[in-house]
């Protein structure tokens, strides 16, 4: 049996929550490796809708579920997903939710430095979420983070907090903001605590041990490749690492452990904020797929923008992420339209490339090469076997496999876990 790690393939938003949640009934415990409370996950069970933001999609199952190392960690937000769960009948404990106690908290002043750069920033906006997580990591790596484990030490937190501030109300000063009173930030940490610590534990060694056990570890991943802080359209990226290698670091297990990588691909290909999108639509038809997509950010409600599939993109995260095989999304959003195109190189100032460049100026003049496919109009809604697709949807998922050069594992066809055609268990090596 082999562990399995999900990550997105595109810009996120390409369904993993359903995906994670159809896994995890496989699985014995699930563990968040990257990101913090900017990333959501939608889970439809039964006539209940789940939107979690920091929790990993294993508690509505009751699985053991882990917050890894390599997320940052915003407490009052966690706290408050914790209760707005608990109000929808599941019951969030320490036995069931451990924090890893060497993980980075987000603090009130993040968000707060987070949005009043973006503010600064004008029409230069990378388009964060506005929810700390860049300026958490920031304090991460140049040391000056202040960690689970820190809640548990009062004289290490107004150590750690006079040396934080010591550099954030510099910068408060010249982006003529307030600045931050240390007594203030101390007395919220320590109000905390009580209601953190008791989730803290020393995940590595527990994921170790299950490991060893030969227990089945799912890796629940957030957002997508090409947000990645490295390989993906920088600087309009989040501020972790999205791939693959990632859930072995942010969980503090060697890559060996890591197994199958899944990646979730959307039919299509979305994107919210802003940066470079070649295959973008913004007429008639990209209206269309963001209405049939039901095209919305589950953390922030801003609207995603919609275009055709990007092979290009595709192929690209998949060699730079490792994964194995993809589990493609939304094939149903497709079912109107009478033709399909899906971009199969770029074009930059005349030379035709096979790969999405790294430079800002040559990401913004590539257009897309096309090519153009029959579309199947008729409904892909619910089909569970491939004998239920028809020819058309078959030919466009056969050729999407050879253009990115990885197979077809999973196959959704609508937001219920049933709805889902397995061709591969990626828990079975």
């Amino acid at each position: 049996m082999s562990n399995v790690a999900v990550v997105g393939s595109q810009w996120g938003d390409e369904g993993k929550g359903k995906i994670v949640d159809w896994l995890s009934e496989r699985a014995d415990m699930v563990v968040r490796f990257q990101g913090g409370h900017n990333a959501g996950h939608t889970l439809v069970i039964g006539d209940k809708t789940y939107k979690l933001s920091l929790l990993p999609s294993g508690v509505v199952r009751g699985k053991p579920s882990f917050i890894g190392n390599g997320v940052v960690v915003d407490p009052w937000a966690l706290l408050a997903e914790i209760e707005k769960i608990g109000a929808q009948g599941v019951k969030i404990t320490p036995d069931l939710l451990k924090i890893a106690d060497n993980a980075t908290l987000i603090l009130p002043l993040h968000s707060h430095i987070d949005r009043a750069r973006e503010a600064a920033a004008g029409a230069a906006q990378i388009g964060t979420t506005g929810r700390g997580i860049g300026p958490a990591y920031e304090d991460k790596v140049a040391r000056r983070a202040i960690r689970v484990c820190d809640l548990a030490d009062d004289v290490a937190i107004a150590a750690k907090v006079e040396r934080l501030l010591a550099h954030h109300n510099a910068l408060l000063r010249g982006l003529g903001q307030p600045e931050l009173d240390a007594a203030s930030l101390i007395a919220q940490l320590k109000d905390v605590a009580p209601k953190i610590l008791p989730f803290a534990a020393p995940v590595w060694e527990i994921l170790s041990d299950a490991k060893k056990r030969g227990r089945r570890i799912l890796f629940e991943g957030a957002q997508g490749a090409m947000l990645d802080v490295d390989h993906g359209t920088y600087p309009y990226v989040t501020s972790s690492n999205t791939l693959s290698g990632q859930a072995a670091v942010g969980s503090g297990l060697g890559p060996d452990a890591v197994g199958y990588v899944l990646g979730i691909t959307k039919a299509y290909t979305t994107r919210v904020g802003s940066g470079p999108f070649p295959s973008e639509l913004t007429d008639a038809t990209g209206q269309l797929l963001g209405e049939r997509g039901h095209e919305f950010g589950t953390v922030t409600g801003r609207r995603r923008r919609c275009g055709w599939f990007d092979a290009v993109l595709v192929r690209q995260a998949i060699k730079t992420g490792g994964i194995t095989g993809i589990a493609l999304t939304k094939l149903d959003v497709l079912d109107t339209l009478p033709e399909l195109k899906v971009c199969v190189g770029y074009d930059l100032k005349g030379q035709k490339i096979q790969r999405f460049p790294s430079g800002m100026s040559d990401q913004a003049a590539i257009t897309p090469v096309y090519e153009t496919m029959k579309g199947w109009e008729c409904s892909t809604r619910g089909a569970r076997s491939w004998v239920q697709l028809p020819a058309e949807a078959i030919k466009y998922i056969r050729r999407i496999e050879e253009l990115i050069e990885a197979p077809v594992a999973l196959l959704s066809t609508s937001p219920e876990r049933e709805d889902t055609i397995l061709v591969r268990d990626p828990f079975v090596d």
